[in-house]
């Protein structure tokens, strides 16, 4: 039997990145550590290579928004924006899925479509309330 699971749509996920000489996380993938000045080299071939570290799971909402000048192509009134903050200390902006934020609250990080271009899907944060 053939398995043709690999061949499926993955799922999206976002990474943070983790610099190999002094272990400093960072969102999004800097081309230098801000810690120790050692250089990210995206093929791997010249400097050591950054390891990945999934982001996602709980977060804190630190500050929120309201954005009501949407460009074309929204039905929505407005969109809310939130920066949250996760376990391990990075932040992250992106599209909060409730309409009464609360600075402070738990909520729960989700991968999805942010925006759509011609012929291809934009993946980025999404952030709701924690399922029970």
């Amino acid at each position: 039997m053939i398995d043709f699971s690999e061949y499926s749509p993955k799922k999206p996920e976002v990474y943070a990145y983790k610099c190999p000489e002094c272990g400093t996380l960072d969102y999004p993938a800097p081309m230098i550590c801000k810690n120790c000045s050692a250089r990210r080299d995206p093929s791997g071939e010249i400097f050591s290579a950054w390891e990945k570290v999934l982001l996602g799971g709980r977060c804190k909402l630190l500050g929120w928004t309201r954005v009501y000048a949407l460009p074309e192509g929204y039905d929505e009134k407005y969109l809310v924006f939130g920066i949250v903050e996760f376990k391990n200390g990075l932040r992250a902006s992106g599209r909060l899925l409730m309409d009464n934020p609360r600075t402070g609250m738990e909520l729960e990080t989700k991968i999805g479509i942010v925006r759509e271009k011609v012929g291809e899907d934009v993946y980025g944060f999404m952030f709701d309330l924690p399922k029970k």
